[in-house]
């Protein structure tokens, strides 16, 4: 598989409606895992390279959006995806449960403060979308209120294109039993009990709930230029692959271009590097009349 066949089979097209039933969370195509975590490697240091362009050119910007159901697994891609990327320009925005000044305010406002500048790369680990799912399937607000969002967050994501970002969204893509099976193994690791609560295992009596949820966030909030992504996220390397390849891919085609040198160049190395030259070799001449 190549990066553009990534996105012609993961990409939900704009306009349709589906049921997240019909795609299997496992698929692996025809990969090993070693092979896998082979080309995870390539592509982390192509990604790297890529953004040290597009820090330079300093005119567009990447956001991209990962969501999931408990365990999906977006902290693991952050890790071994994200990871390669120079902090100095990309910067990751976790959105959990809105503090009261951020009740205070419109839903987007905690996100605006988030989205990348020209030049910088914004991961959401969780995002604006919350407030049409978690919202939704608990009713926090009326469904005339929460129903709305989803053209206030269309509006929101085409003001952002229109500025130089490209959005790519996620939905790492797990089965229920994957769910469980991650829950078992944060109990037995004394590493990563911190992670599991009750709420874990009382969310999945609203898994239909939210797989709807998303569904009809697919269908309402997906353009030709802020497209979503259904990512089969059972196993952790290919999850891994994919968004790698997906990333790599639109970046790629965004054809960064390096901006001119603001000073002389033949200047410079005829001032400082002819220099440096000449002293090097009077040193060696000093050595040779020290023998």
């Amino acid at each position: 598989m190549t990066g553009k066949r990534f996105v012609k089979d993961f990409r939900i097209s704009p306009g349709e409606s589906i049921r997240l039933r019909d795609f299997n969370p496992s698929y692996k195509g025809k990969y090993q895992k070693h092979e896998a975590l082979e080309k995870v490697e390539e592509l982390r240091q192509k990604m790297s390279d890529l953004q040290q362009h597009l820090f330079a050119e300093r005119k567009r910007s990447l956001l991209v959006v990962l969501q999931a159901l408990d365990a999906g697994g977006k902290d693991g891609v952050i890790k071994h995806v994200i990871g390669s990327m120079n902090p100095d320009g990309c910067h990751v925005a976790n959105f959990k449960e809105p503090t009261q000044q951020e009740l205070a305010h419109d839903f987007l406002w905690r996100i605006e403060a988030q989205t990348p500048a020209k030049g910088e790369i914004a991961i959401f680990n969780r995002s604006h979308y919350e407030d049409v799912l978690v919202v939704r399937v608990h009713s926090l607000v009326p469904k005339a209120v929460w129903s709305q969002r989803y053209d206030l967050i269309n509006d929101f994501e085409r003001r952002l294109i229109q500025n130089g970002t490209h959005i790519l969204k996620f939905f790492l893509h797990i089965s229920k039993e994957e769910q469980l099976q991650r829950f078992d193994q944060r109990l037995d690791d004394p590493a990563k009990r911190w992670k599991i609560s009750e709420a874990d295992y009382s969310e999945r009596e609203r898994w239909d709930d939210y797989l709807r949820a998303y569904e009809d966030a697919f269908a309402r909030c997906n353009t030709e230029d802020a497209p979503w992504f259904v990512i089969p996220a059972d196993h952790k390397w290919f999850r891994d692959l994919a968004i790698s390849e997906i990333i790599v891919s639109t970046m790629e085609r965004m054809n960064f271009q390096l901006p001119q040198p603001t000073v002389d160049i033949a200047e410079i190395r005829r001032k400082y590097h002819s220099a440096a030259a000449e002293g090097k070799r009077t040193g060696k001449s000093r050595k040779r009349r020290t023998r």
